[in-house]
C-alpha cells in the first residue's frame, strides 16, 4: 500500500471519491519499543459458525499506504483436510478461492478478501494489498468478548489452534521487523515473538507473530484447512491508516507481495506459485461476485487462455516486495506522448519503476509522465471546469450538460508488446455531484515508484504468474470463479 493521500467516499445516491491530499511520505520503521506487555492467550474453543462475513455499511474514509518490505525465508505450510472433504483425489493441483469485496459499502476505496482463521473459524475482512507482505489482523485476548462486535476482531483465546511463535525461534528472528529494543528471554518457554510494523504516516501495528489454521473453499467445492499459517496478531494498532474511519470495514491487511511471508507466497508453495483477482467496478450495485484465486490452474479456471495478455514482472532488489512492470510508451487518443523512457526505469538506487498495487486507490505517475498526460487531456477535454476547484485533482470538469461524457482514450504500451487499455471510468471518476476528475496524481521518482492503483485495475482479470515472472491481464472472464 502507498500512503500518498487521504480519500473520502461519500455513499449517498451514488458512490463518489473525494480527495484531500496529504504530503508524500517515505517509509521508515518506528524505532521505539511498544511499552505494553502481554500475557499469552490461553487456548480454548467456543462455538462459532463458518459463514462469509457481512459487515455493516458505515460510510467514512480511506487511507492508502505502503509498508516496510522484507527479504526473508519461511518454511512451507502444510495442508490438512476438514472433516468433510470429498474422498477422491484429483490429478491436478487444486486452487483456492475467496470472494473479493469492494470496500465501498463502508466508504473505503479498498478491496477486501474474506479470511476464515482459527479453530473454530472466525471470518474477517482484510485489505487486499499486492504492495506489502505481512498478513495481520486485529486481535484481542479478551475472555468476556461482549465489547467486540461480531466479526470485527480475531479473538485469540477463542481459538484452540492459536500459537504465538517463540521469540528465540528462527521463524521469529528472520521473518518480521521487531520493536527496538527487542527483549527476548531464551530461558522462558513462553516468550512470544513480538513484531512491530510501521507505515509511512506513522501508523503502527504491533503484537505477536503467530501461527494459525485458516479455512478455505476450493474451486472443486471442497473445504480445506491450511495449518501453520503465519500472520501478525495485532493487539496494538494505531494511526489514521489502520484505525478509525480510514480503515472502515477492514479487520487487517492481507499482504500479497513477493516476499516469503505474504499470503500468496505461503499458499503458493502448496497450490502453485500463481494467483489472480478481479476488482469489480466499485460503483455497481449490487456488486458482481469476483474472487481471489490461488493456484496453478488459473487459466483453466477463468477460461481466457486465448484472450489474456502478458508482460514481464521485473525485479528490484532494493524493493523485492513489489510487482514491477515495464512501461514503454503512453498514448492518448492513439497519439504517443513525448515521455523519456528513463522516466519509467528503475535506477541504480532502486528508485523509479512502476508497480501494480491493489492497496492504493489512485494511479500515481512519475512527475514528467504525469505532466505530459495531464497536458494531453487538457488539450482534448473541452468541458467547463467546476465552480470550485477540487482539492488534490488537477483536471476536473462539470458534466451537468446531461449528455453522456466521452473522454480521450488512454493506453499504456508495456514491455513485451502488450497494451493496457483501461476504460474511461478507470481514470475519470465522479468526485461530487456532476463533477468528474482525472484520477491520477504526480509522484517524485525519489519518493517511490509509479503506481497503477486499484481504480485503474477495475474490470480486468490480473494473473500474477510468479514462476514465469509475468503479469497477465484480460477484460474477459473477470467475474468467473
Amino acid at each position: 500500500m502507498l500512503m500518498y493521500g487521504h480519500y473520502d467516499l461519500n455513499l449517498q445516491n451514488t458512490t463518489r471519491l473525494i480527495s484531500s491530499l496529504l504530503s508524500p511520505a517515505v517509509l521508515f520503521p518506528t524505532p521505539q519499543l511498544c511499552s505494553h506487555s502481554h500475557s499469552l492467550p490461553s487456548l480454548y474453543s467456543s462455538p462459532s459458525s463458518y459463514a462469509p462475513p457481512s459487515p455493516p455499511p458505515q460510510p467514512n474514509s480511506l487511507n492508502s499506504h505502503y509498508s516496510t518490505k522484507l527479504n526473508i525465508l519461511i518454511k512451507p505450510p502444510s495442508l490438512v483436510p476438514t472433516p468433510h472433504p470429498h474422498p477422491h483425489h484429483h490429478r491436478h493441483r487444486q486452487t483456492l478461492k475467496s470472494p473479493v469485496i469492494s470496500g465501498a459499502f463502508a466508504g473505503s476505496g479498498q478491496y477486501f478478501i474474506s479470511l476464515h482463521i482459527g479453530s473454530p473459524p472466525q471470518p474477517l475482512l482484510l485489505v487486499a494489498d499486492t504492495g506489502s507482505d505481512l498478513i495481520w489482523v486485529k486481535c484481542s485476548a479478551c475472555r468476556n468478548c461482549s465489547l467486540h462486535s461480531p466479526r470485527s476482531t480475531f479473538l485469540s483465546r477463542h481459538s484452540s489452534s492459536f500459537y504465538p511463535h517463540h521469540c528465540f525461534q528462527s521463524t521469529c528472528r528472520n521473518l518480521v521487523p521487531h520493536p527496538h529494543p527487542n527483549t527476548c528471554n531464551h530461558t522462558k518457554l513462553h516468550s512470544p515473538c513480538r513484531y512491530e510494523y510501521s507505515y509511512a504516516d506513522g501508523s503502527l501495528t504491533s503484537g505477536f507473530f503467530s501461527q494459525e489454521i485458516i479455512t478455505f473453499n476450493t474451486t472443486t467445492a471442497q473445504q480445506l484447512q491450511l495449518k501453520d499459517f503465519n500472520f501478525g496478531c495485532g493487539f496494538h494498532n494505531s494511526g489514521p491508516s489502520i484505525t478509525g474511519g480510514s480503515f472502515n470495514g477492514a479487520n487487517g491487511v492481507m499482504g500479497l507481495g513477493r516476499g516469503p511471508i505474504s499470503f500468496s507466497s505461503q499458499l503458493g508453495r502448496r497450490f502453485g506459485n500463481k494467483f489472480s483477482y478481479c476488482l469489480m467496478d466499485y460503483t455497481l450495485s449490487p456488486p458482481p461476485t469476483s474472487f481471489l484465486v490461488i493456484g496453478s490452474e488459473q487459466n483453466d479456471v477463468v477460461g481466457v487462455n486465448s484472450k489474456i495478455n502478458f508482460t514481464p514482472l521485473l525485479m528490484n532488489p532494493i524493493s523485492p516486495t513489489f510487482y514491477y512492470i515495464g512501461i514503454k510508451s503512453v498514448y492518448v487518443d492513439d497519439v504517443k506522448l513525448r515521455i523519456n523512457p528513463s522516466v519509467w526505469s528503475i535506477d541504480e538506487l532502486g528508485n523509479g519503476g512502476t508497480i501494480i498495487d491493489s492497496g492504493t486507490t489512485l494511479t500515481l505517475l512519475a512527475e514528467p509522465a504525469y505532466r505530459e498526460i495531464l497536458t494531453a487531456f487538457k488539450r482534448r477535454v473541452k468541458l467547463p471546469s467546476p465552480a470550485e476547484p477540487i482539492l488534490g485533482f488537477d483536471l476536473c470538469v462539470n458534466v451537468s450538460g446531461g449528455l453522456s461524457t466521452s473522454y480521450p482514450k488512454l493506453s499504456f504500451e508495456l514491455v513485451g508488446g502488450s497494451v493496457f487499455r483501461p476504460p474511461q471510468g478507470n481514470y475519470f471518476i465522479e468526485t461530487s455531484d456532476l463533477v468528474e476528475c482525472l484520477a491520477m496524481q504526480p509522484i517524485n521518482q525519489e519518493s517511490g515508484p509509479s503506481v497503477i492503483g486499484n481504480l485503474m485495475q477495475q474490470g480486468f482479470l490480473f494473473e500474477f504468474d510468479r514462476d514465469r515472472s509475468r503479469l497477465g491481464f484480460s477484460r474477459h472472464g473477470c467475474a468467473i470463479p
